[in-house]
């Protein structure tokens, strides 16, 4: 009864973060802001946000505090990054960890890195072979 009465008052308690590295040139990030226009599209039920490691706002704790803040109990964190590099090896766990101990009634998750994702890799491939000439 009560999710019926919070989707009713239009209360979502889980999230999706699209974490993305961040860059100087603000048009940078239209393809992000794209991918979040459509996942929110499709999800109307789910708070779709979107954060950066650096030089863009909102940074990652940032985005997470405010959906905690406001009620959401759970958090996933998609990092749109196509491999592990120092960033999601190092940073994030860091990153992690702060946010879980400031936040202990939010339930945090982390997708893996979208290069790391079978179907993507996959399609990407099959773009990548449909794109290039035969000879």
């Amino acid at each position: 009864m009560a999710a019926a009465v919070n989707s009713a008052l239009g209360i979502k308690h889980s999230a999706l973060v699209l974490f993305a590295h961040g860059a100087r040139d603000s048009q940078w990030s239209e393809s992000f802001r794209a991918l979040q226009r459509a996942v929110s599209a499709r999800r109307p039920d789910l708070d779709v946000e979107l954060a950066f490691l650096e030089l863009m706002e909102p940074a990652l704790g940032d985005c997470v505090s405010r959906l905690a803040g406001s009620g959401h109990r759970r958090i996933t964190i998609a990092p749109l990054f196509l491999a592990q590099g120092g960033h999601l090896k190092k940073d994030l766990p860091r990153m992690l960890k702060d946010l879980s101990a400031k936040h202990p009634g939010a339930e945090i998750d982390v997708l893996p890195p979208i290069g790391e994702v079978t179907e993507l890799l996959d399609a990407i491939a099959g773009w990548l072979v449909d794109s290039t000439p035969r000879s």
